[in-house]
């Protein structure tokens, strides 16, 4: 592999990243031939590899150093040694979705190949710190974070939280991805913003994505504290509790970003050291929601109370 490559470099999730693909979510790095880079993403063709090492109907493979998995007619995708991301082509090519697993299930992969722990959720700066929402698809994290910034506060990162230690490996800190937010619909509608004004995430015609680069918070912070964000249907109001000790663990594994890759990774043993680390610096606290009511307001006065009481 040639050292020098002559295309755009971005920066995302605290790596310099050369993509042959055009990444309009991302900001721009550096231009021209360079070789100072984190991460490679590439076309390359996969198709001998993935049908030597698939077995039929297997959506991935997992080795020591690579994983590779099949978006059936759009794209094989790889991921070696946490550096190098690889697309190939299927019939039915669709950059725009490339760039969605790219961004999704690629990154956390290669995050969790350089031993930086990835959260199914939002972050956002309050006061100086960064304050992690997680939860289920559809709990409503999006929906929560945008409020905070509706009212003055900044996103590190929507979707995957990227979770590593200071240089002294002593304290956790949030490292921001890139400036957008996926919305659904009714969330737009909540505040006041028209469909037609952003473009549809593919597969989900009333998700959008949307640009926050005003609102977006560029630089590491420290780990404040994490919040579940969990709707149920047998409360009427936000409720809040912190969690115990030991449901600490299995609440930050469960909403570990594709968790599913951990033990083939051979990487268990890292996430529940990496997670003692920083279930031992942070609080984390259960806000439960009731399922149909535009609840966030209240999330979010919630969230600043405990903050507030916790000073």
């Amino acid at each position: 592999m040639s050292t020098a490559i002559s295309t755009s470099v971005y920066y995302a999730f605290g790596q310099r990243i050369v993509s042959d693909i055009f990444f309009p979510e991302l900001e721009s790095h550096f231009e021209g031939t360079h070789s100072d880079y984190d991460v490679i993403i590439r076309k390359g063709d996969l198709s001998s590899t993935w049908a030597k090492i698939s077995s039929q109907g297997k959506k991935y493979v997992v080795s020591e150093d690579a994983v590779m998995f099949n978006v059936p007619d759009i794209s094989i995708f790889s991921i070696q040694e946490g550096k190098n991301i690889t697309y190939s082509p299927g019939i039915n090519f669709d950059e725009d979705v490339v760039r969605l697993y790219i961004l999704g299930t690629c990154m956390g992969v290669l995050l969790m190949q350089n031993r930086i722990l990835p959260l199914h959720g939002s972050a956002i700066a309050i006061d100086g710190k960064a304050y992690a929402i997680i939860g289920d698809s559809g709990a409503g994290k999006s929906t929560l974070a945008s409020m905070f910034l509706q009212n003055g506060y900044h996103l590190l990162t929507d979707d995957v939280i990227a979770l590593s230690f200071d240089n002294n490996k002593t304290v956790p800190e949030v490292t921001p991805s890139y400036p957008q937010q996926k919305l659904w619909e009714n969330s737009l509608n909540i505040f006041g913003k028209k469909t037609t004004d952003y473009r549809s995430i593919y597969g989900r015609e009333n998700k959008y994505s949307i640009p926050v680069n005003a609102e977006f918070f560029k630089e590491p912070l420290v780990l404040g504290g994490i919040f579940e964000l969990v709707k149920n249907k047998e409360v009427d109001n936000v409720q809040i509790k912190e969690i115990s000790k030991l449901e600490k663990f299995k609440t930050i594994f469960t909403h570990t970003y594709r968790n599913f890759f951990l033990a083939h990774l051979g990487l268990l043993e890292w996430h529940f050291e990496t997670s003692a680390s920083i279930l031992k610096e942070i609080k984390m606290y259960q806000l439960r929601r009731p399922l149909l009511d535009n609840s966030a307001p209240q999330l979010q006065s919630t969230i600043l109370k405990i903050l507030r009481e916790g000073e």
